[in-house]
């Protein structure tokens, strides 16, 4: 890795009334690897490995996503409510042409 942070993690899902669905600030569709970030900390796109979570990707953005705070995408509401918050060590990886949805796999 070439860089780790210490964040706070919460998690989110794509709720259908939300108005948002799937929809993220980079344009990906969520999947569970899928992060939210602040782009200011982790530039969108970045690949990642979050620890308990595994590797992931910097692919969305949230309003309360500011500073050293991360969101863990998970497919359930059910899945997030269990995750709710906690603390998480995140390193930024070396290898920027992994790909995490073959690695999550």
């Amino acid at each position: 890795y070439t860089k780790a942070y210490n964040m706070e993690a919460t998690a989110y899902t794509a709720f259908s009334d939300d108005g948002w669905g799937n929809q993220t600030a980079s344009g990906m569709t969520t999947f569970v690897g899928m992060v939210a970030v602040d782009p200011k900390v982790i530039p969108l796109g970045t690949k990642l490995y979050v620890e308990g979570y595994g590797v992931a990707i910097a692919g969305d953005t949230g309003g309360a996503i500011k500073g050293h705070k991360i969101d863990l995408f998970f497919n359930t509401e059910s899945e997030c409510y269990q995750f709710g918050r906690r603390a998480k060590k995140v390193y930024v990886l070396k290898d920027q042409s992994i790909d995490v949805v073959a690695a999550r796999q």
